[in-house]
């Protein structure tokens, strides 16, 4: 694979007297419990505690996240390659562990723009801090709520030029929003704001299978904000009036594996796609 994050609780992780003022280390929080499966430290004892209980009774989850990252990876590759996409709208960014969004496209054309949107404390301290940009192009930090995509669109447009082609990343974040009809409208809300040629790439878990979802119920049950799977048969909603680039909505390690990748598995519980807008 070409992301091969650490194992995760490694030594460099914080206590909770390290954390920074604002920060409720009491309640686990689902950006430093997936940054926690990656690998990464930014996380404490409450998010590893609450990443090990949900690992226990379902242990493709970590897989599941390394995939997630690996499908950013080649989504990025396409919409900058082949799309000739140079700004992004990255909502939900949570925390790195490994490669972000803007450092894959400006990998690729240093003059790309990037705007990550996320509401929590600890993102906004690292954004700020580690969200560095290329010279050429821009990256900028927007501290906004997914439910709020007026806000959302209105801060974007000081760094984005929104009369041009857009890619939004929704990476596995709308399973936050549990009213299908909610979630659809701020997916639409975003997109009706695009230009034709615009992009929408969007993943999220899969319900299928019990292990999953006792995993998912004990994990909502232990004072986070509570994530919902759906149905792929949902989650294609999202992409509704867009055109689906190929192989369309699939498994995340079934989209436009590299030659060079061979794939250790083809189907998880997470699927994803990415479209654009005619």
């Amino acid at each position: 694979m070409s992301e091969t994050p650490r194992t995760p609780g490694h030594a460099d992780a914080p206590a909770a007297s390290d954390a920074p003022p604002g920060i409720d280390t009491r309640v686990p929080h689902s950006a430093r419990i997936w940054n926690y499966w990656l690998g990464g430290k930014d996380n404490y004892p409450v998010d590893r505690e609450a990443g090990e209980a949900f690992r226990a009774l379902y242990p493709e989850i970590v897989e599941i996240a390394r995939y997630s990252r690996v499908f950013l990876g080649r989504a990025m590759r396409y919409l900058v390659e082949d799309a000739g996409i140079r700004q992004f709208l990255d909502i939900g960014t949570g925390l790195p562990a490994v490669e972000t969004t803007h450092q894959l496209a400006q990998r690729l054309a240093p003059e790309t723009r990037v705007v990550y949107v996320d509401n929590d404390p600890l993102v906004l301290a690292h954004a700020r801090a580690l969200l560095v940009g290329t010279p050429e192009g821009a990256t900028d930090y927007v501290d906004a709520d997914l439910r709020d995509p007026d806000h959302i669109l209105k801060a974007a447009a000081g760094t984005l030029d929104l009369s041009r082609p857009v890619g939004v990343m929704l990476m596995g974040v709308m399973g936050h929003i549990p009213d299908d009809e909610e979630a659809l409208a701020i997916v639409r809300r975003l997109m009706a704001a695009l230009p034709s040629g615009s992009h929408l790439t969007l993943y999220d878990g899969t319900d299928v299978g019990e292990a999953a979802h006792a995993a998912q119920d004990d994990y909502n049950e232990g004072g986070a904000v509570p994530y919902i799977l759906r149905s792929r048969e949902r989650l294609a909603r999202f992409f509704d009036g867009l055109e689906l680039v190929e192989p369309g909505l699939v498994s995340l390690p079934r989209w436009r594996p590299e030659i060079a990748e061979p794939e250790e598995r083809d189907e998880m519980n997470a699927a994803g796609a990415v479209a654009r807008k005619p």
